[in-house]
This record gives structure tokens, C-alpha cells and sequence, in this order.
């Protein structure tokens, strides 16, 4: 007889909290990009692009834009285009180096994003309305020291 996956044991475990996180995130997610887009008509890309350009006051190379946010240049590229001809964003050469671009939210930009974001974070409230503060905090903490056990690894 050939030993297979068993249905008990800390690999099925892993398992299942593996799908549920994943189930979790992608319930969330999908229900955060229909408000986002209900309510603002903007979409979670250029949500996650303004929130980094928000935590960088003084503005952020394009390539350390894309590498904080783990996609590609040219998938950020385009929605910074967006942003920029809606005076959401600003660009400009850095040092007049035509290689390499600054990008930050304009005036209009950091006021529209703080109006998203406080939307944001009531509807995040909202559905994680039955984990508590202290399991949130525990949970945070677990992932966040889990994150840092397999980071680096590529």
C-alpha cells in the first residue's frame, strides 16, 4: 500500500489555515473593489498606488513605487499615467535624468486619498467586525513574524 495525503496532522492543518487565509482575503478583497468602485470610482490598484505615494510624503522613485508594491513597472506606469492627468499625482526627472521618474500625490491627491482611505478603513472595520481587537492584534502579530520566517526567500 502507497502512503498518501492523510485527512488529520499538522501538514493538513497548514492546509486548511492556508485556505481559509486565502478565502478570507479574497472575500475581502472583492467586496472592498465593489465599494471602492461604487463609491469613489476608483479601483484597489490605484488605491494601493495612492497609499504608497501617502506613507512617502517627499515622493518615490517609479521603480521603488513598483518594487514597494510587488508588480512590475510597466502595471504601475500606467496607472500612474492615470493619476497624473487627473492632478492626482505629479511627476517630474530626477537629477534630469530621463531614466528614472519621482512620483507623489499632489495637494488634490493626499485629500483624496485621505477621503478613500477613511472610507477604506470603516469598510475593513465593518467586515472584520467579529474579530476582536486583541485577536486582531495576536493574528497581526502572528502573520507578521510569520512574513518574516519565508521573506527573502526567492
Amino acid at each position: 500500500m502507497v502512503a498518501g495525503p492523510t485527512s488529520a496532522g499538522p501538514g493538513k492543518d497548514r492546509l486548511r489555515l492556508w485556505i481559509r487565509l486565502l478565502r478570507a482575503s479574497r472575500t475581502i478583497e472583492a467586496e472592498l473593489r465593489q465599494r471602492l468602485k461604487k463609491e469613489f470610482d476608483t479601483t484597489l490598484p490605484r488605491f494601493d498606488v495612492m497609499a504608497a505615494l501617502y506613507r512617502v510624503p517627499e515622493g518615490m522613485l517609479m521603480s521603488d513605487l513598483s518594487r514597494f508594491l510587488l508588480v512590475s513597472n510597466g502595471n504601475v506606469t500606467g496607472i500612474v499615467d492615470r493619476l497624473v492627468s487627473e492632478g492626482l499625482v505629479t511627476r517630474a526627472r530626477r537629477n534630469g535624468d530621463r531614466r528614472t521618474s519621482m512620483v507623489r500625490l499632489t495637494e488634490d491627491g493626499t485629500k483624496s486619498f485621505a477621503a478613500i482611505a477613511a472610507a477604506h478603513e470603516s469598510w475593513v472595520g465593518e467586515l472584520l467586525g467579529n474579530v476582536s481587537d486583541d485577536e486582531a492584534r495576536r493574528l497581526a502579530g502572528m502573520l507578521k513574524s510569520f512574513r518574516s520566517n519565508w521573506e527573502g526567500r526567492e
